[in-house]
């Protein structure tokens, strides 16, 4: 075997690798998020757990993926350790998937249709039909299937490469001492332990051993301790996620080490026990990719079938080594924006979404109590303080969430998950800025109390109207971000007009009260602020509808919008903005402002 030799072997391994990466993100974006929003939902019973998890495997291509997924749910509280134990095991099952897509290289038949089912054979039109969808298409979703199929051919294609680089390792008399060696169980089990740290990806260590059967002097013998190391080597990956995580985060990936670990100890011991009293004779048999998938289906089923029902005996095992009273209660939201979802992305987005869900919420709790300490409520210092609380959870779930998302836009996102992140990036920070203004809001209320002002009936009722249309204003953009209802959306900016009217409006009339003599400065500066306020949320409100209107669209210029929207739609938005006004209609002045005003 010559240098070029080996050059084609890693050519060969580095576009299998990057293939199997490469086809199981394609199928991860493909999904949008669904596989792991059924993974966090559906987990219901032990046995939906673990078909749940064998599937979601199949399609990720990586049990350490799903894994690493698992440890995220638990972290964040998602997910409990029991239903995660199901999860596991079902991976592990789902791993042995893409081995059986390997195998498929080594057909062999006079038969055309047989001959068409070899990946060699059917790849080049996968590749073709691949490159259509990527190149010559506008969906979305055709572009993800043209990645999952040319990830599929390029898989292919290097295990095709690995597989004729390393024949001439047959006549290498070293190569054939160094697997005889690794027919010892020991050595052979911590060889693949080896490997799958490295490249963290027990698919991909069975498949290297798949290709180097191409030698034709792997034995079965050879391959079943190496099968056996690599699914122990698969947990690293999980391991060194949960660094940092929570108890329990730590107990779902030691239960993964434990299943593989407890796994391979059994299905070994028991094997080679028979093996020692009634000699299997296909162990001396040359090994192929096929009997390579063989013997590691039968090991993972074998694994899953006995140690299934002692689940939580791993359970038990897992708190004995992470010891803690910890029991998951309440989500924390924060826990939800966990960086292991980083790489599943447009699960990351709807974590993302949930989280920005419950800040907006918070926020319209934040304005309506600030407003209720002004609009005839009776100051009281405790649900004060309680705004005050609110509005500085709301900064924290800016600063979480800006950073979160702004890790995620690094990702490779979907057109559709991208502008969900851009409208969340530009929503938070109007949902902030309106917390910031109901403090502003108390800051009024409390000056009043401790004063002792209070305003004269009129420019009460004045502020009572004003009051009414700034919640009816606030509790729409917050519902139509909540339930992405454009429509809704659409009837925030007449409001938000009708608002700028009622500001003006009274402002004037408390110019014309000072006049009279029925209004002092001092509740003239507390009426001003008041109103400023108010303004100033609704205008936050507008900005977050229109963002929601326009954002899917790739547009984000809300001037150009609303410029545009009065000019094409002038009727009907002054029909919408005269029915606000109508319905937030201020009471009539009395005589004296009547006549001050003549």
């Amino acid at each position: 075997m010559d240098i070029f030799s080996i050059l084609n072997m890693l050519c060969g391994l580095a576009l299998f690798l990057y293939g199997m990466n490469v086809m199981g993100e394609g199928l991860s974006r493909a999904s949008g998020g669904r596989l792991e929003n059924i993974l966090e939902t559906l987990t219901s019973s032990r046995l939906k757990a673990v078909l749940l998890g064998a599937a979601v495997t199949a399609v990720v291509q990586s049990s350490s993926a799903t894994t690493v997924m698992v440890v995220g749910f638990v972290n964040s509280g998602i997910m409990r350790l029991t239903q995660a134990t199901g999860v596991i095991v079902g991976a592990n099952i789902g791993a042995a998937v893409t081995n059986w897509l390997l195998a498929l290289t080594g057909i062999q038949s006079d038969n055309m249709l047989v001959m068409m089912c070899k990946p060699s054979s059917f790849t080049p039109i996968l590749a073709m039909v691949g490159i259509v969808f990527m190149m010559f298409t506008k969906s979305e979703k055709k572009h993800n299937i043209g990645t999952v199929l040319i990830g599929f051919t390029v898989l292919m294609t290097g295990m095709e490469t690995m597989s004729s680089a390393v024949e001439p390792l047959a006549d290498v008399p070293e190569f054939t001492n160094v697997l005889i060696a690794f027919s010892n169980p020991v050595l052979g089990t911590l060889s693949g332990l080896a490997l799958t740290a490295i490249i963290q990806s027990s698919s991909a260590s069975v498949g290297i051993l798949q290709a180097l059967c191409a030698t034709g002097v792997v034995s079965n013998a050879t391959a079943l301790p190496i099968i056996m190391g690599a699914n122990i080597g698969t947990c690293v990956t999980a391991l060194l996620s949960s660094v940092g995580a929570s108890k329990n985060a730590k107990r779902a990936a030691l239960i993964h080490l434990y299943f593989n670990i407890i796994g391979t100890l059994l299905f070994m011991a028991a094997f080679y026990s028979i093996h020692a009293l009634f000699p299997f004779g296909f162990m001396e048999n040359t090994a192929t990719a096929a009997s390579v998938a063989v013997i590691h289906t039968v090991y993972k089923l074998s694994a899953s079938a006995v140690l299934l029902p002692f689940s939580g005996a791993l359970e038990k095992l897992a708190m004995l080594t992470v010891r803690d009273d910890e029991t998951v209660g309440v989500i924390d939201e924060f826990k939800l924006l966990d960086e292991r979802f980083l790489s599943k992305p447009a699960f990351a987005v709807e974590q993302c979404r949930v989280v920005a869900d419950r800040m907006a919420q918070l926020t319209r709790e934040a304005i309506f109590d600030a407003i209720a300490l002004l609009d005839g409520e009776e100051f009281s210092e405790e649900k004060a303080a309680r705004v005050e609380a609110l509005e500085a959870k709301i900064d924290l779930y800016e600063d979480k969430l800006g950073t979160y998302m702004v890790k995620l836009s690094r990702q490779k996102l979907s057109r559709s998950d991208g502008h969900r992140i851009s409208l969340l990036l530009h929503s938070i920070s109007d949902f902030e800025r309106i917390s910031d203004h109901a403090v502003n809001l108390l800051d009024s209320a409390r000056e009043m109390a401790n004063k002792k002002m209070a305003f004269s009936p009129m420019a009460a009722n004045e502020l009572h109207v004003f009051a009414e249309a700034v919640k009816d204003i606030v509790g729409r953009s917050v519902d139509c971000f909540l339930h992405d209802d454009v429509a809704l959306a659409k009837t925030v900016e007449p409001l938000e007009a009708c608002i700028d009217e009622l500001n003006v409006t009274i402002k004037s009339r408390h110019i014309e009260r000072l006049t009279t003599g029925q209004c002092t400065i001092q509740l003239g500066f507390v009426l001003t602020d008041i109103s400023t306020n108010f303004e100033r949320v609704s205008d936050h409100c507008s900005n977050i509808a229109i963002y929601q209107i326009q954002v899917p669209n790739d547009e984000y210029d809300t001037h150009e919008y609303l410029l545009n929207m009065k000019r094409t739609d002038h009727a009907e938005f002054d029909r919408e903005e005269g029915a606000y006004e109508k319905k937030y209609s201020l009471p009539p002045m009395t005589p004296a402002e009547a006549e001050t005003a003549e």
